[in-house]
């Protein structure tokens, strides 16, 4: 206790010293920080104080322990101080939300965000963040007709205080979410006013530079929905330029002047990653898979290095949505062990955060489901499918599960009743001309580069008309196919077309010709099958029973289920 004469001031504001130095020693001393902030109380100090140490108090136990009831008591009690404490109310509400929502206590942090924004209009910092943290709240409930209120609210609110800057980011968000919602239509004047307001403001470089990313990434996602994927090319040559003038910046460029400018959107090392997401999910849509690839492990690389000093949870969401993608590239070229190993890594990361499976649930059965295609398990598949379909209320994403199941239907030959039914919720008219919607499908995939759907589109169109015996037209599609596929590569157009050109040569007397397909034939069927037998030989294989609850925390290693190997070859 205070003595000789002290004051207790002097006494409380060392103890808060030492509670500081503790907090940012390396490694941090959290036990010795929480000692000091707790005997602050011992000295009746102030309420502006009581209430700031409340708040360090409840911070320090939600960052740095796993105690987090006695860290809700403390940013309760400093919650308790409003209206007095400016500096410290909205703060610890914030906080306070955070934790309510870790607790899956929503219902509590909801009111208490609200009834802060409401008293925060004259602090223009707190007052764009806590609604942001509310926007948030109501999109992970999947709310995002209020979400996007809310970030209406924010952009105006932003515009009235002189913020152009945190008016964008506002109304970036909210285009990002009419994303999700497909309302395509209200998001193009959105990036128009947008690319205005990141051309002319100036400001802090880093921020600038971090706007026109967010803006870039949302052109491109746009145009990515929209099908137009050759839009999309010099987009990504801007984001890269984007990427490499933030890097040669500094961080500690002068502050603005304008408190509601105080955010930054993205650390620059998660700009970079979400720039490489973007050129993953152009290069995947377009059929540039190596291309894919390459970045894709650069990705994952940058993200592992993070992710040792970095536990934000957008860091997995990156991670696992390209996993995902690069899942689907390995089932596309034939690497079906290495896509099966990658769908137990998003298993594996899935089981640290019900979060992120809830978010990522049906895709992760939807991959089990192609998978099983790939090896011929189709009751398997079937089951991974229907299970996806419960768990998605995506349209497109609803598309393509019921598409592929319509294909297990047609494999297994003896479900017409329930292709049937399947294509009626797809297309109730189901008396169009096929080989019209081909070639329309052609010539739209072939103007937007999409190179994947322009060889399964040939590849077909040649397979209809060697059947219907025009041996020409058949081989003028076909031998094309067959290039763009290598070019890919995709190993199932590549099977498909190398059978096709041999039955074709042979048709016409070709014999050197047909000798050749034969062969290439043969080898695509013999990487198939040993590659087959290896992703089947793996403990992770029976993964593709697994239809309910949460991922399975271990594999067990056991004989999987018999597949056939006829329909592969």
């Amino acid at each position: 206790m205070a003595s000789g004469g002290e004051a207790p001031e002097s006494w409380y504001l060392a103890l808060l010293g030492f509670a500081e130095h503790f907090r940012t020693s390396s490694p941090p001393k959290i036990r010795l920080c929480v000692h000091c902030l707790q005997a602050v109380f011992q000295f009746k100090p102030p309420q502006r104080v009581e209430a700031r140490t409340h708040l360090q108090l409840g911070s320090v136990l939600y960052h740095h322990t796993k105690n987090s009831e006695l860290a809700r008591n403390h940013l309760e009690k400093a919650v308790g101080y409003l209206p007095q404490f400016e500096d410290v109310k909205f703060e610890a509400a914030s906080l306070l939300s955070e934790l309510y929502c870790q607790q899956n206590l929503v219902d509590s942090a909801k009111p208490l965000l609200r009834k802060a924004i409401q008293i925060s209009q004259q602090t223009p910092y707190w007052h764009c963040r806590l609604l942001f943290q509310l926007a948030q709240l109501h999109t992970l409930e999947k709310d995002l007709v209020s979400a996007c209120d809310l970030l209406g609210v924010g952009a105006e609110y932003a515009r009235v205080v002189g913020s152009e800057y945190t008016r964008a980011l506002f109304l970036l968000s909210k285009g990002m979410l009419l994303l999700m919602e497909r309302k395509l239509q209200e998001v193009h004047p959105l990036l128009t006013l947008c690319g205005q307001i990141v051309e002319n403001w100036q400001g802090n470089p880093i921020q600038k530079e971090s706007l026109r990313v967010f803006f870039l990434v949302l052109q491109v996602t746009h145009y990515l929905d929209a099908g137009q994927v050759k839009s999309v090319k010099p987009c990504l040559k801007q984001l890269q330029q984007c990427i490499q003038t933030i890097s040669t910046l500094h961080d500690d460029e002068i502050l603005p002047s304008n408190p509601a400018d105080l955010f930054h959107w993205l650390p620059k090392e998660h700009m970079c990653v979400l720039v490489y997401l973007v050129t993953v999910m152009h290069s995947m849509q377009a059929g540039y898979l190596e291309k894919a690839q390459k970045y894709t492990d650069k990705a994952l690389m940058q993200l592992e290095k993070l992710k040792m000093l970095d536990c934000s949870p957008i860091l997995s969401s990156f991670q696992v949505i390209l996993l995902e993608h690069i899942i689907m590239c390995r089932l596309v070229t034939g690497h079906k062990a290495t896509a099966l190993q990658e769908i137990s890594q998003v298993c594996q990361l899935c089981q640290q955060s019900p979060r992120l499976f809830s978010n990522h649930a049906a895709q992760l059965h939807t991959l089990l489901g192609l998978y099983c295609i790939s090896v011929n398990c189709m009751d398997n598949a079937e089951a991974q499918f229907t299970t996806a379909l419960q768990l998605t209320t995506h349209q497109e994403l609803w598309t393509f599960i019921v598409t592929n199941l319509a294909s297990v239907y047609i494999r297994e030959g003896n479900r017409q009743q329930e292709l049937y039914s399947l294509l009626e919720r797809i297309n109730p008219d189901r008396n169009f001309p096929v080989r019209r919607f081909l070639r329309e499908t052609l010539k739209m995939s072939n103007a937007e580069d999409l190179n994947r759907l322009t060889a399964c589109s040939l590849v077909l169109l040649g397979h209809i008309f060697y059947v219907l015996g025009n041996h020409r037209e058949s081989n003028n599609m076909v031998v094309p196919a067959m290039q763009l596929a290598s070019k890919i590569p995709d190993m199932s157009v590549q099977l498909w077309s190398s059978a096709l050109l041999k039955d074709l040569n042979k048709a016409c007397g070709n014999s050197m010709e047909a000798h050749e397909a034969a062969q290439m034939h043969q080898n695509f069927s013999q990487q198939l099958l040993q590659d087959h037998i290896a992703a089947c030989s793996l403990p992770d294989h029976n993964l593709i029973s697994w239809t309910d609850g949460p991922p399975p925390v271990q594999i067990q290693a056991q004989n999987g289920p018999t597949t056939s190997l006829a329909n592969l070859l």
